[in-house]
């Protein structure tokens, strides 16, 4: 294991970063607020468009098994 680590040690080099170290930091926070606020710009989608449901909500709604708000949650053997 010696000669490994004296021959890593020889042959170390080094290498410069392309940029400041903080700027690695600045980027990857740049992209996850860009990615926050994609996923920002998506909330309420579905009532946005629910005029487009519209029809088909009202036959989901009256299919067997559907709950509804304000009806309380199903009870299961209590």
């Amino acid at each position: 294991m010696s000669h490994l680590t004296a021959l890593l040690a020889a042959t170390e080099t080094h290498v410069e970063l392309p940029m400041p170290t903080w700027a690695f930091g600045a980027i990857a926070l740049a992209v996850f607020a860009v990615l926050g606020f994609v996923i920002w710009t998506y909330r309420d989608v579905a009532n946005r468009h629910s005029h487009k449901a519209g029809p088909g909500a009202a036959e989901h709604a009256a299919a067997p098994g559907a709950t509804h708000h304000g009806t309380g949650h199903p009870t299961q053997g209590h």
